[in-house]
């Protein structure tokens, strides 16, 4: 099967095996994100790496050429329609583009220079590949997932199973943080939920849920969750201002599109937690209801067609962990606010 078929499969056919498809990818930003297209790059379940970005892409492509492995690279610039020729027969959108929180920078510097680029991309996969899955790393996450929603509803092409926030990183530092309380050997193999958004307070790691289970005193509980939820100001200042968390980053961006792939694939019970559109997955309506906001954070059980269904881990919650929430939601709703409002007021997707 050819890359950029995938929305054409009879998916009640492949229930039972896996799929043999050639897989494309797109990773949007190539040069400013080196580290996760070598990672793509290196996967054995993808066929077809397409890289753009609005410079370097050339020398990138060339580089990663040179590697022995299954997926064959092709780069664009902007230029000559290069976005368009990037997103054509795309199964998966990978979207880190935009540039990283600086020292000083606050939330609403983050916002005016990124909402417009993340607003240009998507806009990009509406016209050519509606149906791909869309992964969004992009910052901030909390306000970007909503423009792109936006911006496929715009375009009358918006499917919520397909669109993810992924905000796998927070869920790669709680299991790596944990590991000086637990001392497991492998951190990956601590399974902890982590729900909300994907900025400060709005992340809500769910360390009662842990499986295994883990027990961490009292007097650590609180600090733990701090660096959980501003892990990122931590590399920040470690790298002098001089960039941001692009190593990890790029791990868990990886980790995330890996776990989608391997679901579009056919491989069972593969659970992510993802910033989703709840109103459009499984499950999602409940948890609109009680958290007051329709783009949250929680796993979600990954499948054929994308997000399959959203596991309610809320009536579980420790006391601790419910007013943890409470902060996230007052802080959620303004940032999904904000990207409605930017691409309502967007010309350019009218």
């Amino acid at each position: 099967m050819k890359a950029g078929q995938l929305a054409d499969l009879d998916l009640s056919f492949y229930q039972t095996k896996l799929i043999d498809l050639q897989l494309s990818v797109v990773l949007l930003a190539a040069l400013a994100r080196q580290p996760l297209s070598l990672l793509l790059k290196a996967s054995p379940l993808i066929d077809e790496l397409s890289l753009f970005d609005v410079v370097g892409t050339p020398g990138v492509t060339a580089d990663l050429s040179h590697i022995s492995s299954i997926a064959k690279v092709t780069g664009y610039l902007k230029e000559n329609d290069g976005l368009k020729k990037a997103l054509t027969g795309a199964d998966v959108v990978v979207i880190p583009a935009g540039v990283p929180r600086k020292p000083g920078m606050t939330r609403d510097d983050l916002f005016n220079i990124n909402a417009g680029i993340v607003r240009d991309l998507i806009t990009g996969v509406a016209e050519t590949c509606p149906k791909a899955s869309i992964l969004v790393i992009s910052n901030p996450v909390n306000s970007t997932v909503p423009i792109a929603a936006e911006v496929m509803k715009k375009a009358g092409v918006f499917d919520p199973k397909r669109l993810f926030g992924v905000t796998t990183l927070d869920v790669v530092r709680a299991e790596t943080f944990v590991q000086d309380i637990t001392g497991e050997k492998d951190p990956s193999k601590t399974v902890i939920p982590v729900i909300g958004g994907h900025s400060g307070e709005t992340i809500v790691p769910l360390f009662s849920q842990a499986k295994p289970a883990v027990n961490i005193p009292a007097d650590k509980l609180g600090p733990l969750v701090k660096r959980v939820q501003f892990g990122g100001d931590e590399v920040v200042q470690a790298k002098g201002g001089a960039g941001s968390a692009t190593l990890s980053m790029a791990y868990a961006g990886f980790r995330f599109t890996e776990s989608v792939i391997k679901a579009i694939k056919g491989e069972k019970n593969i659970v992510e937690p993802s910033f989703v559109y709840l109103p459009g997955v499984s499950g999602g309506d409940a948890i609109a209801k009680e958290t007051g906001v329709e783009f949250f954070s929680v796993p979600i059980e990954l499948g054929l067609s994308g997000a399959e269904k959203a596991q309610n881990v809320l009536s579980s919650v420790s006391s601790e962990e419910k007013q943890l929430l409470e902060a996230c939601k007052a802080g959620l709703k303004g940032s999904i606010d904000k990207g409605v409002e930017f691409v309502a007021k967007s010309p350019e997707t009218k």
